[in-house]
């Protein structure tokens, strides 16, 4: 089945080689000689982020959470409390919380482009997913082709074979009725 994949690929690159692109060039030259296609994406994306690019997801996805929703209304309860409760005489922040608005602010500002980092690094990853799919989805197609060509060429075997098999039927036949007729 080897020989058959190299063959087909070998065909594949002389008739279209110009109408293939880099990675159907590529899928095809490691699909002649054997090697494996399916990888983790993920895992070579992830190889080459920084520091700073983790830390970012990491802000996101918590910044994304039901975790961080909770913690952040607990955050302003307890300086809405702390502030017209608790500490009645000497607010740190009295009644309109302009320091709040400040900190919300600063941590929307901050937050925000982090998030989209996040996002654009995001879909990198999905556009390198899909560039992964679409060489399992070619080596898919090139296998079954394979396998069609195989399976005609059996089935013309086989039909070879039993009109072989007819054909000595006949001659056997043709020879019975020979001998019955020379027989008389």
């Amino acid at each position: 089945m080897s020989e058959q994949i190299r063959h087909l690929a070998q065909s594949l690159l002389e008739h279209g080689r110009n109408e293939l692109t880099e990675i159907e060039r590529d899928l095809l030259v490691r699909l002649s000689h054997r090697k494996p296609i399916a990888r983790d994406p993920h895992a070579d994306y992830e190889e080459g982020l920084t520091f700073g690019q983790r830390l970012a997801d990491r802000i996101a996805k918590f910044g994304g959470s039901w975790s961080f929703i909770l913690l952040f209304a607990l955050v302003l309860v307890t300086w809405v409390v702390l502030n017209t409760v608790v500490v009645l005489r000497h607010p740190f922040d009295p009644y309109p919380f302009i320091f709040l608005n400040l900190i919300l602010s600063m941590l929307a500002a901050v937050q925000a482009p982090v998030i989209m980092m996040s996002q654009n690094r995001q879909a990198e990853k999905d556009r390198v997913t899909a560039a992964h799919d679409y060489e399992v989805n070619l080596k898919a197609e090139l296998e079954i082709m394979s396998l069609h060509e195989k399976l005609d060429r059996m089935r013309d075997e086989q039909l070879a074979a039993m009109l072989a098999e007819q054909q000595r039927q006949l001659a056997m036949i043709e020879r019975l009725l020979q001998e019955r007729e020379a027989r008389g």
